[in-house]
């Protein structure tokens, strides 16, 4: 009877691992595929942008700003990850961006 038991746990067990393994699955796919969308939807913005001849400023960042003045290139791209939510890569080199247009 013990041994039944135990093998009923095993299975749920299993089964619960399975179920956690398809949803993280599923999950990755929808990121992928907003990620794809998302990115195909700024292209055609950009197309958009570019065929009007609008200019585009970009977002006034004074504490970015700051610390690249101060030589906080680091605190910089910390503070513009925070406030953008960019990835590190994209991150530094917006931070590189924003310092080559101020002469830094």
């Amino acid at each position: 009877m013990e041994i039944l038991v135990t093998v009923a746990l095993v299975v749920l067990l299993a089964g619960l691992i399975l179920l956690g393994l398809a949803s993280s699955a599923n999950s990755r796919r929808e990121q992928l595929r907003s990620a794809a969308r998302l990115t195909a939807i700024e292209r055609k913005l950009d197309a958009v942008v570019a065929h009007l001849g609008i200019t585009v400023r970009e977002r006034e960042m004074p504490e970015v700003l700051r610390l690249i003045f101060a030589d906080q290139r680091i605190a910089a791209i910390k503070v513009y990850r925070e406030e953008t939510g960019a990835s590190l890569l994209e991150a530094k080199n917006a931070v590189d961006a924003i310092a080559s247009q101020h002469g830094r």
